[in-house]
């Protein structure tokens, strides 16, 4: 099958699915992964099928440069608080998973600060596991056998960060109310740029709304950390 058509076809079912609240909504989405994001994303070899040329545009090669507006007012994107939890035992492996899939670690530190607080084993009432809380189907549809794993949840959280930093051309606030909300609740309010998000902010759950802020400021101080 043309890889233009595969990725479409993923698309369109992101755009008419229907996701909730929290993240339950990852798992609706989650169903669209295990049937085709392994063949669109899943593998790294350089094969020479059309599935895994797709797969390479899409996955490597550098993000463009990442805006971190404002997206809620300044009450929202204060410092780490106390709790923010320590990302030192989980530096290499953020690093790793920085280099491979084109991402900024300060960013991936952010949605973990903000998911988990750094504790590998922490679940959500949804039943979202691990550091960068993944719901089982989307897990799976990752390649991420145990989510309680840090090395394999951090892999599978970073890879699907990067997938909607492409998806909506670098800006990291449409991935992260993707992240936080799924995919097509974005899509179907047309929030792909800073701009929109502004216009539109309110139409986001609160949960989301916070969300976005949370993570651009914990990963705006992960950043000033060096």
């Amino acid at each position: 099958m043309d890889p233009r058509v595969v990725k479409q076809l993923l698309l369109s079912q992101w755009i008419n699915n229907a996701n909730s609240l929290d993240p339950s909504a990852q798992t609706e989405d989650g169903s669209v992964f295990g049937l085709l994001l392994n063949d669109l994303l899943g593998s790294s070899d350089s094969s020479d099928t059309g599935i895994s040329e797709a797969a390479s545009s899409v996955m490597t090669g550098g993000l463009p440069n990442l805006s971190y507006s404002s997206v809620l007012n300044g009450s929202a994107l204060g410092a780490l608080t106390a709790d923010s939890g320590s990302s030192s035992a989980y530096d290499g492996l953020i690093a790793a998973a920085a280099s491979k899939y084109g991402l900024d670690p300060a960013l991936i530190k952010g949605v973990i600060q903000t998911e988990s607080g750094f504790n590998a084993g922490a679940v959500s009432p949804a039943g979202a596991k691990g550091l960068m809380q993944l719901m089982d189907d989307t897990a799976k549809g990752l390649g991420v056998n145990d989510s309680f794993d840090p090395a394999q949840n951090i892999d599978g959280g970073a890879r699907f960060l990067s997938y909607l930093l492409r998806k909506y051309d670098g800006n990291a606030s449409s991935a992260l109310a993707a992240y936080n909300a799924g995919p097509g609740r974005v899509d179907r309010l047309g929030l792909t740029t800073d701009e929109a998000i502004r216009d539109r902010l309110a139409e986001l759950p609160e949960e989301t709304q916070r969300y976005i802020g949370k993570v651009l400021a914990a990963a705006r101080q992960w950043s000033r950390q060096g």
